[in-house]
């Protein structure tokens, strides 16, 4: 620029510019949410123009900055910003195209059908976003395990004159992420671990939908934040970009907390028409507020998702220039430390392509038969420490719950503020945070896996559903499954857990029923590379079965297969999963012994189950035979589409009760003399 003149011209028109994209796309769509990208515009102008480490050209570059929408209802905020900065497509292999991830056209998509610019950001789905956000305090909670990740990875594989991990974290966020429990946690958990390469700037603007904040939210946010562990900023007005520079600078100076940049800004701000504010925030503005508040920028007033000459080169010269240079700087050092280091390397580059190693799964255990057996948990917690001898970036923890999810690893230290190298996480008793760190760890390419309870996989159920949505793999370890759980009665008996899970899209659930069966449900979910994996464990002791009387365990991968089988075809089938496997296997003898043909069959996984092809299905479950008895000690109703009209289902149809397990599986029916029963009666 010439001038100093000239730049605040050109910052001026940019920051408009992506205004009037704002409130265009938002009109045109007749559906959105104007008024925050109206309002942050200078903020996210400054993020992008003076601070990201991020180049356009290339939306995967490992060494990037993350920037993090968490008010996603803002979209048309990144949207603009990703059409103004050039941000360009990736090809399969990672690497920036010629095509632009958003064209003009796109913006005037906004929220169409198989558009680029759905209502809430994905990722995966348009390149320059990093997650997917619209459900509040997601993105915070994501940001915090990106912060982690980078941390993780610096500690790990940066090496003196080396260092490629240093990536800072940007989010944006508003009243109500701040207001969201899992906000809450994920920054609880930031500022203990010391997560200084974290900064969240907060839109306090004083509106939700109901109306002023003041109708449910009257706490002090800063002092809060400052009693989280947080280092606290403060800026009075969104559009001074000088305060928010200093603000900026203070964070990177910051190398003990985390940041709150704590921003006043005026929601729908240039409108003349103070009135609509409130409506700005979830409507559009309408045609005549449009056009007044143009005129008010000095915009031509009839003119619709309109980009100045000289606003998109200006951000090519800003944070396009800096972008490149720095991944420039980044490429030429990865090639240095590949020649020294060049087994971190390797690892480095399946890390990014979201591959595994050779051989990684060559220690998981196998385990003989016996009759006494191993509880799930227990034999879980040997294939996970056996798979993580050969994945090193395979790290995760539990909510508090490690002597009892059995999910430490073994020598391998804790990831703590003065050792950010640990694989062991310890989220505390804070299961929502630690599913969303958990999303933001998996989206910068470590695997992680997290542990608690069954049944309080209801307080990370929204997590854990948009794992399920951005195909991000996480491994979720639920233990105390069932009405196996015993003496701590029904609050602590997951009796719908099963069915709630399993009725998620795209999520993976697996409930082995012996030792062999979670060994292989663990290698089938870290093979599970494109998705989020469940794994269902019981506290109980479980009999290893023998695998050479029965089918071998190699099969959970199929989802279910035929565990033993009669001459010929059978007149009844008995299925089940998990701990009412051994249940179903003694009622199986028992007719076998009577000579009923009988077949077992064991159902670990009905998502795997369901993938595979008709022939196979009907070779473990013939249509013919529709004498079917199924046990499981949950609800009936995932079971219903394989028991058909004629089934017997022996099960829950309520909660348990406190006692011994085995008293409880006694009087709630779920014993091998009930399957046998059912299957007699179905008989005649």
């Amino acid at each position: 620029m010439s001038s100093s003149a000239t730049l605040e011209d050109i910052q001026t028109t940019a920051i408009n510019t992506i205004r009037t994209l704002s409130m265009d796309g938002v009109q045109k769509a007749n559906s959105g949410h104007p008024g925050t990208p109206m309002a942050l515009a200078p903020v996210t102008y400054k993020l992008w123009a003076d601070v990201l480490n991020y180049d356009p050209s290339e939306p995967l570059w490992p060494g990037r900055d993350r920037y993090v929408l968490s008010c996603g209802h803002a979209s048309m905020l990144i949207y603009s910003m990703i059409h103004l900065a050039g941000v360009k497509t990736a090809d399969e292999n990672g690497n920036g195209t010629d095509e632009p991830a958003l064209t003009l056209e796109d913006l005037k998509q906004f929220r169409q059908f198989e558009s680029r610019t759905p209502g809430h950001p994905e990722v995966k789905h348009t390149y320059g976003v990093e997650t997917t956000t619209g459900p509040l305090g997601q993105g915070c909670g994501n940001s915090v395990g990106m912060a982690a990740a980078s941390l993780w990875l610096g500690a790990n594989y940066n090496k003196p004159g080396y260092e490629l991990f240093d990536y800072n974290v940007y989010v944006q966020c508003s009243d109500g992420d701040l207001m969201e429990g899992v906000c809450c946690e994920a920054a609880s958990i930031a500022g203990h671990m010391k997560l200084s390469n974290l900064c969240w700037v907060y839109d306090d603007n004083n509106i939700t939908i109901e109306g002023d904040t003041d109708l449910a939210f009257t706490e002090n946010v800063a002092e809060r934040f400052r009693g989280l562990g947080w280092a606290v900023q403060q800026v009075d007005d969104a559009n001074d970009l000088g305060a928010m520079a200093k603000a900026l600078d203070a964070f990177q100076a910051e190398d003990a907390k985390p940041t709150i940049i704590i921003l006043k800004s005026v929601i729908g701000y240039g409108s003349p028409n103070k009135a609509n504010t409130h409506g700005a925030h979830g409507a559009p503005l309408g045609e005549e507020e449009i056009k007044l508040t143009k005129e008010a920028y000095g915009w031509p007033a009839d003119e619709k998702f309109l980009v100045p000459e000289g606003v998109c080169e200006h951000f090519q010269e800003t944070l396009g220039a800096r972008g490149k240079q720095a991944r420039e700087d980044w490429n030429e050092l990865f090639a240095a430390y590949k020649k020294e280091f060049a087994s971190e390397a390797a690892e480095l580059e399946q890390i990014f392509a979201c591959q595994l190693p050779a051989g990684w799964d060559a220690e998981i255990p196998t385990f003989d038969a016996d009759p006494k057996g191993l509880a799930t948990r227990k034999s879980s917690g040997m294939a996970l420490n056996g798979a993580a001898k050969n994945l090193p970036w395979l790290i995760g923890g539990s909510a508090d719950l490690a002597p009892s999810t059995l999910t430490l690893l073994d020598n391998e230290g804790d990831f703590q503020s003065d050792n950010h190298a640990g694989r062991n996480f310890h989220f505390g008793i804070r299961e929502h945070g630690m599913a969303s760190m958990a999303n933001g760890m998996a989206l910068c390419g470590v695997r992680p896996y997290v542990a608690t309870f069954f049944v309080f996989s209801d307080y990370l159920r929204p997590a854990m559903r948009l794992s399920a949505i951005m195909k991000v793999p996480v491994i979720y370890v639920f233990t105390h499954d069932s009405i196996g759980v015993g003496e701590d009665g029904p609050t602590h008996q997951p009796v719908e857990q099963l069915a709630a899970a399993r009725a998620i899209p795209w999520l993976t659930v697996f409930r082995p029923g012996d030792a062999n069966e979670t060994a292989e449900a663990w290698r089938a979910a870290i093979a599970n590379t494109c998705g989020p994996t469940v794994l269902v464990l019981t506290r109980q002791n479980l009999p290893t079965l023998c695998r050479d009387k029965y089918a071998p365990a190699e099969n959970v991968a199929k989802g279910a297969y035929v565990m033993a089988d009669a001459d010929g075809s059978p007149d009844v089938i008995l299925m089940a999963s998990g701990s009412e496997l051994s249940i179903a296997t003694e009622a199986y003898e028992k007719l076998a012994s009577d000579g009923v043909k009988a077949r077992l069959v064991s159902v670990p996984s009905m998502e795997r189950f369901g993938e595979q092809d008709q022939a196979y299905k009907d070779s473990v479950l013939p249509p013919g035979v529709t004498k079917r008895v199924a046990v499981e000690a949950g609800i009936q109703q995932p079971w219903d589409r394989y028991l058909g009209l004629d089934g017997v289902f022996i099960g829950m149809d309520g909660y348990g009760s406190s006692a011994p397990y085995q008293q409880v599986y006694e009087d709630r029916g779920i014993t091998p003399t009930a399957v046998y029963d059912a299957a007699k009666k179905l008989l005649g």
